[in-house]
């Protein structure tokens, strides 16, 4: 029992990373012993059917064709060239048009139908109209991404810009700036962090969504993980899938880390980086507008 001077430990505080790790391998440990467990002893004494869930020791004997045979490194590289395409794309589009909706209320109420419609739809049943609309190829593909992420961008985009306090508006417009400087020195700039952290989250929702996006391959090419699941799948090779359904989270977990080290990089008042991006463009800026030696 706690005594009435031993504080409270805080509610939402950050356990150490050591502490963090080990809970964090106990949870792998304990999905990996039921999944030994259930698929433990012959086929026909096991929990669970072999043709259901193939045990640990048989998927990992699996591990070796399908990095080779199956090419499931290039098949993940195909799969991250159309994330970043749909995703880069649906970025360059919804950021800018986040932040006039939240600075114009005009444009927030003009696109909030598409707005409510994008975010709500079902991603099944944008397969068939993006076949109709784009065809069955690679552009199909990141058009797929880039409708399926666009409108979630816009509304993070636009919530990041309206949560700035008015205060650091006020006092832009007591200092004479005009409402093109407050929105490009004062709104983006400390909306920017928040900005960055959402797309960073739904990067890696992006990358779920491309499993349906590669439903259909053009051609005998490279059709990427979707494909490869639905290859394994219809020939009824459990292992594959397991294998790449493992594959997928590392590969975005590590790209996650990867932004969020960039993140916190790129905004060290926020995230505590060292801030050695923005520096080095502060530097090259600095020398790009210094003038010329010996010219008059």
């Amino acid at each position: 029992m706690r005594t009435v001077d031993e504080p409270a430990k805080p509610l939402r505080g950050e356990a150490p990373a050591a502490t963090a790790a080990l809970w964090g391998v106990t949870c792998v440990a304990c999905v990996a012993a039921l999944w030994f467990m259930a698929t433990a002893g012959d086929a026909e004494q096991r929990f669970i059917s072999p043709a259901t869930l193939p045990s640990p020791r048989e998927t990992l004997e699996k591990v070796p064709a399908v990095f080779g045979e199956r090419r499931l490194v290039a098949n993940a590289l195909v799969t991250l060239k159309r994330v970043c395409l749909g995703f880069g794309l649906s970025a360059v589009v919804g950021v800018p048009l986040g932040v006039l909706a939240a600075c114009f209320p005009s444009v927030r109420a003009f696109i909030a139908p598409l707005a409510v419609f994008g975010r709500n739809i079902p991603l099944a049943a944008l397969i068939p109209l993006t076949f109709f609309f784009f065809g069955i190829g690679e552009f199909q593909k990141v058009m797929f991404l880039f409708i399926a992420s666009v409108a979630f961008i816009v509304g993070d985009t636009t919530a990041a810009v309206l949560e700035v306090p008015q205060r650091y508006v006020d006092t832009a417009l007591t200092l004479g700036a005009t409402r093109l400087q407050i929105i490009l020195k004062v709104l983006v700039p400390l909306a920017a962090p928040s900005i960055f952290n959402s797309l960073r989250l739904l990067f890696g929702i992006a990358f779920g969504y491309v499993m349906l996006a590669e439903v259909v391959k053009l051609g005998g090419g490279t059709g990427g993980l979707g494909d490869l699941i639905n290859v394994s799948q219809r020939r009824g090779e459990r292992e594959p899938i397991l294998v790449v359904l493992v594959v997928i989270p590392m590969v975005a977990y590590g790209i996650d880390r990867l932004l969020w080290m960039l993140q916190c990089d790129l905004f060290p008042h926020r995230y505590g980086g060292r801030g050695f991006i923005p520096r080095l463009v502060r530097r090259l800026l600095h020398g790009a507008s210094s003038p010329v030696e010996g010219v008059a």
